[in-house]
């Protein structure tokens, strides 16, 4: 009988030639464009086929169209083991080309992302040149191409006397770019670290993929006080950002608070007594650690009697307490100003004072540097040294208080925003949106994706990387620099505010770029130019349609991503289908649940007990089940096979 293939049904398409083809059916003819048909509809007067007009062009820009549109050609698979708090965590980080990541991402994540953040190549020269075919894994790939010899070297550059020199980089950006945009939310924001030689190019790419006027500015980064001697004429200590937002980002960016120059009593003579309460973490204060017992302090012109026994620990209260005192503050007024950013100083005689927020944050600059306390690379290679346990493993990278400063200008500590970093490198941004959340018990989740680049020993820093690599016995790759800062600052959070453990992600799951488990869906056509042989190949596939190696992790994930379910979905085996290993995976974006089962065979008691709603799906292997079991199941909802 007939049966619903998941394979079919979930077939990468063009989506914008799909959505062209539902609108203006008659635009098509044998497949493809007809011009005229299209000239026809929108008047001779108002199609131009002129190739002239202001914007940015060179040879390839529609090939990188193109290949923006196109579907992903492999899928994710989970590298179990590989994370820290795997089960728990919403966090996660990817290993492959970003091109191929970002399609594989893009149908269950488009729309839900609220900030990328990348620090792409700056195009110096000496730039690696990512891959726009993905038929074979990345290692393949860059031996087959003479970019990586059988020691995992990297081979090739962009040299600036290649003729191809800027083509190739824009090229590369644009297709990310494209894809990039369609992974923001309604009111996302991007933003883009780059150097002055392609700083021009890169304005007039964003211009046109995001809209030029959904800029939102450029900020200059004081990225160093000794910058290297590169040039005669100039001594570069600035690099710049450059920040859009998606469409419909009318909010005012928030900079840096304010704060009063002196403390104030918060305590007035001629007032009444009254009760405050004051929650844990709010109190600051230079007392030793202890337990202070309840009772009457302050001075005898500033008496505050404490009505409960406060914990102090790492110089705040660990506990909530509530004083009683002549207090020009009721409750309400109290956590308003807290939650405006008020500070509240508690005396080693426990007096209490506020630093008030006098103003809201101001609009952050366009220049960026301690003034608003944003490191330098210096600043942030020591602090990165000193993580590593004095092994420099990464030359200049960022501070982690750029990416915060950054986050803050738009970000609330209480969502849950996902924010992207498709050129990771040493994961400074899964770093500092740690850090964020640690300071604020924020909720904000990280997607960090890095290409697998062989490290090399002709380079110093990268020498001592491998070396540090082989001491804990990881591959020497650019990734496991990233993934081992990741647990060494997701360690330290804890080890310094132990109080935060369960309150905050400091976790992360790992995936790869990996080939398909399915083979692609091509609809069998009996035409005069196949053989038979050829006819019953295609026809093989789809009876028998798993590659070879695929595992039930690899699978499981592969449907998720083509069903749009995103990688943090919480998975949840079904324990009472006891002859079946049943997964049942949901996604708050959806009503329906996602319920699969990958067994050779589906027992009648799993049939019988398998309760399906009106939303749900099932997926199961197509031989699983036989024509009774499809009919049983097509009977309690939807369901898919492959």
């Amino acid at each position: 009988m007939l049966r619903n293939s998941f394979i079919q049904a979930t077939a990468p398409k063009d989506e914008k030639m799909e959505l062209l083809k539902q609108a203006f059916p008659d635009f098509f003819k044998d497949g493809k464009i007809d011009i005229n048909a299209v000239k026809d509809f929108v008047g001779e007067e108002n199609f131009n086929e002129s190739d002239l007009g202001y914007g940015l062009y060179w040879p390839g820009k529609r090939e990188a169209k193109i290949l923006a549109r196109k579907p992903a050609e492999g899928t994710l698979k989970p590298v179990v083991g590989d994370g820290v708090d795997e089960e728990n965590t919403k966090n996660i980080y990817i290993e492959g080309d970003n091109l191929e990541v970002l399609r594989c991402l893009k149908n269950s994540y488009k729309g839900r992302v609220k900030m990328i953040y990348i620090d792409p190549p700056y195009n110096t020269g000496k730039d690696f040149i990512y891959r726009d075919k993905f038929e074979e894994p990345v290692e393949d790939f860059l031996k087959a191409t003479g970019q990586m010899d059988e020691t995992g070297v990297v081979l090739v550059s962009n040299p600036k006397s290649n003729g191809a020199y800027h083509r190739r980089w824009l090229n590369m950006m644009y297709s990310r770019l494209q894809l990039a945009r369609e992974l923001l939310t309604k009111d996302g924001v991007i933003f883009i670290s780059i150097d002055d030689n392609e700083l021009a190019n890169l304005k007039l790419l964003c211009d046109e993929i995001f809209g030029e006027a959904n800029l939102c500015g450029q900020w200059n980064w004081f990225k160093s006080a000794t910058p290297p001697n590169l040039s005669k004429k100039i001594k570069k200590n600035v690099e710049y950002i450059l920040a859009y937002h998606a469409g419909e980002n009318d909010e005012v960016f928030s900079g840096v608070k304010k704060t009063s120059s002196s403390n104030d009593p918060i305590t007035k003579p001629q007032n009444t007594i009254k009760q405050l309460s004051f929650k844990s973490g709010v109190l600051h204060t230079k007392l030793p650690d202890g337990i202070y017992k309840k009772g009457t302090y302050g001075t005898d012109k500033f008496p505050n009697t404490l009505l409960n026994d406060l914990i102090v620990k790492n110089g705040v209260n660990q506990n909530d307490v509530t004083f009683s005192n002549k207090f020009i503050w009721v409750q309400e007024k109290l956590d308003e100003e807290i939650e405006n950013g008020t500070y509240i100083e508690l005396s080693k005689s426990l007096v209490i004072s506020y630093k008030k927020a006098d103003y809201r944050p101001e609009v952050p600059p366009n220049f960026i540097d301690d003034t608003v306390s944003v490191d330098t690379t210096e600043n942030a290679g020591t602090m990165l040294t000193n993580l590593f346990g004095g092994s420099k493993v990464f030359d200049y990278p960022k501070p982690i208080s750029l990416i915060a400063y950054l986050t803050n200008f738009f970000i609330k500590s209480n969502e849950n925003a996902i924010i992207v970093d498709f050129f990771s490198g040493s994961a400074t941004a899964a770093h500092a949106i740690m850090q964020l959340n640690a300071d604020d018990l924020g909720n904000r989740k990280f997607i960090m994706v890095q290409l697998p680049v062989e490290l090399s020993n002709l380079d110093d820093t990268e020498n001592e990387a491998i070396k540090f690599l082989n001491t804990i016995k990881k591959p020497p790759t650019i990734c496991e620099i990233g993934k081992e800062r990741i647990r060494r600052a997701g360690k330290k959070i804890l080890e310094e505010h132990p109080e935060l453990k369960g309150k905050i992600d400091v976790g992360f799951k790992v995936y790869r770029e990996a080939k398909s488990n399915l083979e692609p869906y091509k609809p069998v056509k009996n035409d005069s130019k196949n053989s038979l042989n050829d006819l019953f190949q295609e026809l093989e596939k789809q009876v028998t349609p798993l590659r070879k190696g695929w595992t039930k992790e690899g699978l499981l994930t592969e449907i998720m991503l083509r069903q749009g379910f995103a990688l943090d979905s919480i998975k949840e085996s079904l324990k009472s289908l006891k002859k079946n290993d049943v997964i049942c995976i949901k996604d708050d974006r959806f009503e329906g649940r996602l319920i699969v089962c990958l067994d050779d065979k589906i027992h009648k008691d799993t049939i019988l007990s398998l309760q399906l709603g009106d939303d749900d799906l099932f997926v199961c292997l197509d031989s699983a089940i036989d024509d009774e079991n499809y009919c049983q199941l097509s009977d309690k909802g939807r369901i898919a096979t492959i």
